[in-house]
C-alpha cells in the first residue's frame, strides 16, 4: 500500500526546509495556517502515514485526503469530532480527494454518510476506484496473468497474484454513488478563499492538486513528496500505457504553475519549502533511470531483469514489492518503447524481451 518509489536515489538531493515541525498525533491537528490543520492518520507498513487536510469551509470543515478503511483511522477521525477535538465545533461540509489509492480514499464513504456531504474528485480517478472495488470476489483475469508473465514473474508469483486479486476494496469504504467532478484549472471557493485544482497524471490517471495563492499553498498529495518520490507504474488494465511520459509532463506542469516559495502540503513526509528543487530532482531522477536502463538493454533483458539497474534496493518475492517494482520496470521500458528506443519482442514462453535498437 506504500506509494514508495523504489528508483535509486541520485547523491545530489536538494536542500529542502521543513518548517512545520513534528507532525500531529493520530486524532490531533495543528494549524499551519489560517484555517487549515494539518492531520495525520497511521497506516500499516513502513510508510506508516498519511497527511490530511482539514480547510475551515463556512460553517464547517472540508477534508482533503480520508486516508484507509481501518478501525485505527475510523478512531483518529471519531477523536477529531469528540468533545474537545480540533474538529468538535462542526462537521464536515464537502470531502475532496486528490486521487483514489487506498489511503487516500478509504474513508470517502464513511465520512460523506456520516456528515450527508458530497465527495468532490475528478472524474477517471472516481470510475477507477469503482472498478478495482468491483473486483473482490472475481478470479484474476487472464490478462493479468499474460501481464506478469511477459514481465518475467514466475508460477509462484502468478499464483500469489491470484490469491491476492481483488484485495483493493477491503481497504475502501463503499463509495457514494454520485460525486462533484474536479476539473483541472477549476476555481474551488473554500471557505471565502480560491483554490486552484491543477491535475496531474503518471503515478495515478488524474491526480488533484490544490494551490491557493493567497495563503501560498499547494496541497500536493502525491505528485510531489519531499523525502520519497511516488510510484508510476505500468498495470495490466492498460498494458501499453506510457504514464512516465505523463509524470514528466506533470513535473513540468506544476513548476510552471506554481510558485518556487509556496508552503507544499504533501500527502507523505512534512510540510516543505523548495518546490522547483524537489521538482528538478524528481525529472532528473527519472532521466537517471532511463539512462541506466538505456546501458543495461545493449542485451536483452525482461522487465524483471533489470531491477538492479533501476532500483536501490533487493526485491525478491515479497507480493507488494515485487508487484511495485515490475510496475515501475515496464513504465520504464514503456517510455523507450513509445520513444522508438527500443526493440520487444515475445519469446515463446511468453516473456517480452527488451533490447536497444
Amino acid at each position: 500500500m506504500s506509494d514508495e518509489t523504489l528508483i535509486s536515489p541520485l547523491e545530489d538531493r536538494p536542500v529542502l526546509d521543513y518548517p512545520c515541525g513534528e507532525p500531529p498525533a493520530p486524532g490531533l491537528a495543528t494549524e499551519i495556517a489560517s484555517g487549515v490543520l494539518w492531520v495525520q492518520m497511521p497506516m500499516p507498513g513502513k510508510l506508516n502515514h498519511i497527511n490530511l487536510w482539514a480547510l475551515r469551509d463556512h460553517n464547517g470543515w472540508a477534508a482533503v485526503d480520508v486516508g484507509l478503511q481501518t478501525s485505527e483511522t475510523a478512531a483518529s477521525w471519531r477523536k477529531l469530532f469528540s468533545q474537545g477535538g480540533a474538529l468538535a465545533q462542526s462537521g464536515l461540509t464537502r470531502i475532496f480527494v486528490t486521487h483514489m489509492h487506498l489511503d487516500h480514499i478509504g474513508m470517502a464513504g464513511w465520512l460523506t454518510r456520516k456528515f450527508g456531504c458530497r465527495l468532490w474528485i475528478t472524474r477517471l480517478e472516481y470510475l477507477m476506484c469503482r472498478v478495482l472495488t468491483a473486483d473482490i470476489g472475481r478470479e484474476a483475469p487472464d490478462d493479468g496473468v499474460q501481464f506478469y508473465r511477459r514481465a518475467g514473474w514466475d508460477d509462484d508469483a502468478i499464483e500469489t497474484y491470484r490469491v491476492r486479486f481483488g484485495d483493493f476494496g477491503k481497504f475502501v469504504h463503499a463509495l457514494p454513488d454520485s460525486y462533484r467532478r474536479l476539473h483541472d484549472d477549476e476555481l474551488l471557493n473554500i471557505g471565502g478563499r480560491q483554490w486552484q485544482v491543477i491535475v496531474g497524471n503518471g503515478h495515478s490517471p488524474e491526480h488533484a492538486c490544490f494551490y491557493c495563492a493567497e495563503l501560498n499553498l499547494l496541497i500536493s498529495g502525491d505528485q510531489v513528496l519531499p523525502r520519497i518520490s511516488s510510484n508510476v507504474s505500468v498495470f495490466p488494465t492498460e498494458p501499453d500505457a506510457n504514464p512516465m511520459a505523463d509524470w514528466l509532463a506533470s513535473i513540468e506542469k506544476l513548476r510552471q504553475n506554481v510558485p518556487d516559495d509556496v508552503l507544499v502540503l504533501p500527502a507523505h513526509n512534512e510540510p516543505f519549502r523548495g518546490l522547483h528543487a524537489r521538482l528538478d530532482y524528481l525529472a532528473r531522477s527519472v532521466h537517471a533511470a532511463l539512462d541506466r536502463l538505456r546501458n543495461a538493454l545493449v542485451q536483452p533483458k525482461r522487465a524483471v531483469d533489470v531491477f538492479e539497474e533501476l532500483f536501490s534496493r533487493p526485491i525478491g518475492s515479497e507480493p507488494e514489492l515485487l508487484r511495485m517494482a515490475t510496475g515501475e520496470s515496464v513504465a520504464h521500458l514503456n517510455y523507450l518503447l513509445h520513444g522508438g528506443e527500443v526493440h520487444m519482442e515475445v519469446g515463446p514462453d511468453g516473456c517480452a524481451w527488451y533490447r536497444m535498437k
